[in-house]
């Protein structure tokens, strides 16, 4: 059986920092469970790089106007004939619910940054071996502590994470979604096209190809370059087909 291997691009700063921010909200779900030293660096290095990437840019402001953008694709979808309107109802409610809990949340990953041991791991990350039990003694007692207790703490931390994680999930299925899988063919390992004010690429190519793309572009016009993972010995067709979604 043959393996489809999805990769995604972005075509404009907001959706770059978007696709990290999701990247990293994964990576605190899956690494919530803490029961040792090595989770909980996992753990605390996704924390302290989601604080940094908020430091940038009106993040609450950015997601607020696309969840109005949203809406306001879902009213102009409300008028064409047969359109299913429970789902279009559906979908406008819970555009509004996030942006209403949004805009009520206190200042995004305010609790994390506030937090005195999320505080005292995040000066040491930067330090090769820096969080070591002489260097973080604090963080040293805080893994011998019952399990129960260290599972509501990261629970509240988790939380606190809920308005954002929400809204951005819900915005990014709605991107994803709007663009539709299409065929096509690259020469000699180019390809070009008009990106039509897009916010994302996404492209679906077989795992026995052993190629990936590399993308440049914006809003208005991308190119794609696709080159072997071996770049010695692979080689690149003449002609390859994939497919590629324009969202």
């Amino acid at each position: 059986m043959s393996t489809t291997i999805l990769f995604e691009h972005p075509l404009n700063e907001k959706m770059r920092t978007w696709l990290r921010i999701e990247f990293l909200l994964k990576q605190l779900q899956a690494s919530q469970n803490i029961t040792d030293h090595l989770g909980a660096l996992t753990f605390f290095r996704n924390t302290a790089d989601l604080l940094d990437v908020f430091e940038r840019g009106e993040l609450r402001t950015d997601i607020v106007k696309e969840l109005e953008r949203q809406q306001q694709k879902l009213r102009s979808w409300a008028e064409v004939p047969g359109v299913d309107m429970e789902l279009v109802n559906n979908l406008s409610a819970r555009l509004k619910n996030c942006s209403t809990r949004l805009m009520g949340a206190p200042r995004m990953g305010q609790l994390l940054r506030e937090d005195r041991l999320i505080g005292l791991v995040r000066q040491r990350l930067s330090i090769p071996g820096g969080c070591c039990s002489f260097d973080l003694p604090t963080l040293h007692i805080w893994l011998h502590v019952d399990q129960a207790v260290r599972d509501a703490q990261v629970a509240i931390w988790m939380a606190s994470l809920d308005p954002l994680r929400e809204a951005l999930t819900l915005i990014l299925d709605l991107i994803r979604q709007s663009g539709i899988f299409r065929r096509h063919t690259s020469l000699n390992g180019f390809f070009q096209d008009n990106a039509e004010d897009a916010d994302l690429l996404r492209l679906q190519l077989m795992l026995e190809d052993s190629l990936y793309p590399q993308v440049s572009g914006h809003k208005s016009r991308y190119a794609i370059r696709f080159l072997p993972l071996d770049s010695e010995r692979g080689e690149v067709p003449a002609r390859l087909d994939f497919e590629l979604a324009c969202c």
